[in-house]
């Protein structure tokens, strides 16, 4: 069958690939922790300054948990059969990993959501920082139907990600969106036809990668910590995260490039 995740690098940018296009993406114990080591990966390499993930085939992103392999396991209706069901059972913290959910990659995250992100394909949406996404995809969190709690951090992001009414709507109903609907919510960043979709994401995720990797980094932090925030105790956190930027070698070299009139060459330092 071949590998359950695929990583790969194109220069600095980290390509995660779920691969499992006959069982929509769904997520496998396997996978969980094939997907929780790549985000380790993208996290602790220097040469990564922003990572993609996807899905194989043109049907999914990734369909959610797998309700015959990995639903049963965690409620225990199963006994762990293999290596994988073991380690997901043994680290508690494997889910909010694979799923993006307590683990943060610090790099910036874009999902390139080729097919429908559904339960949790959208919650390992909500823990992406960009998104684009098929015109033909479907988006949506549909535990509820299954009298299952979308626990991959639904309840607490996608009412902060999109407006409260149509965040209460869909984690209730469990209905699904089309990607133009998420796209005029504000989920998404843009949709495209879906041979386009993984090229779009790459050619953000390249842009991205050009840039400064250390101020990208610590403006991504900044965001995310002052998000809820009151004013004046976010603009302190700005302030912290700020400082540090301006004493690093990339923050010469930025400017004086800009003066010389060609390209920077930034190193992380």
């Amino acid at each position: 069958m071949g590998e359950v995740v695929i990583y790969e690098r194109r220069g600095h940018v980290a390509i995660i690939t779920l691969n499992r296009p006959q069982a929509l993406n769904a997520i496998s114990p396997e996978m969980l922790v094939r997907l929780a080591e790549a985000w380790t990966r993208v996290r602790d390499d220097p040469e990564v300054r922003v990572a993609l993930v996807t899905g194989a085939g043109d049907k999914a992103f990734c369909s959610g948990a797998d309700l015959g392999r990995f639903i049963p396991l965690m409620s225990r209706a199963r006994p762990p059969e293999d290596e994988w069901d073991r380690r997901v059972l043994a680290d508690r913290d494997m889910l909010g990993t694979g799923l993006l959910r307590t683990f943060d990659v610090v790099k910036p995250v874009i999902a390139a959501i080729n097919g429908h992100a559904i339960a949790g394909g959208m919650e390992l949406a909500q823990g992406t920082d960009l998104r684009i996404a098929s015109d033909t995809a479907k988006l949506g969190v549909q535990e509820v139907k299954w009298a299952i709690f979308p626990g991959g951090g639904s309840t607490v992001r996608l009412p902060r990600q999109i407006p409260y009414a149509r965040a209460m709507e869909l984690l209730l109903t469990g209905d699904l969106i089309t990607a133009p609907e998420a796209l005029e919510l504000g989920f998404l960043n843009r949709v495209v036809p879906q041979g386009e979709v993984l090229p779009a994401a790459l050619e953000l995720a390249e842009r991205i990668a050009a840039n400064g990797p250390i101020a990208v980094q610590a403006i991504r932090r900044s965001a995310r910590a002052c998000l809820g925030r009151p004013e004046a105790d976010a603009m302190q956190i700005e302030s912290e995260m700020a400082a540090p930027v301006f004493r690093t070698e990339d923050a010469r070299e930025g400017p004086l490039a800009f003066m010389q009139k060609r390209k920077p060459v930034f190193h992380g330092r």
